[in-house]
Formats: C-alpha cells, sequence, structure tokens
C-alpha cells in the first residue's frame, strides 16, 4: 500500500469534504463519530464526578422534581 502524505490548512480540508459526495461525507461522519465519543463521554464523566453529593440527595431531588410535576399537571386539568 502507498502512502502519501498531503498537508491541508482547516479551509482546504473544509473544501475538500464539502466537494465529497454523501456516501463519503457519511463515512467521515462515522469515524469522526466513533473517534470522538470517548473523548466526549470520559470529558462528561470527570465534570460530573463530585464527592460533594450523595445518592440519597439525589434520590430526594428527583423525587421532588417528580412531585412538582405530578401537582402541575393536575393543575393542568
Amino acid at each position: 500500500m502507498q502512502t502519501i502524505n498531503i498537508q491541508l490548512n482547516r479551509s482546504q480540508f473544509l473544501k475538500s469534504i464539502r466537494k465529497m459526495d454523501e456516501k463519503d461525507k457519511l463515512a467521515i461522519y462515522e469515524e469522526l463519530k466513533h473517534s470522538l465519543f470517548p473523548m466526549r463521554f470520559e470529558k462528561l464523566l470527570k465534570s460530573t464526578q463530585s464527592d460533594e453529593i450523595s445518592f440519597d440527595e439525589i434520590t430526594k431531588e428527583v423525587e421532588d422534581v417528580r412531585q412538582q410535576r405530578y401537582e402541575e399537571g393536575k393543575q393542568g386539568k
């Protein structure tokens, strides 16, 4: 397999993508999705990790929101 190295700036790269057919664009999209998902998921996990909130506090908050939505739903009828 021969390898070709090409240097493109961002603008040139995006212009090349715009010229591609839908099938090739979807292939690039799928590759990006698979390569970016683990990074984005890890970032999300890190941003939500906290020792400041307990499972009981989360449960209470969920139940409070459910109760509030239930009451709002009863008032609308």
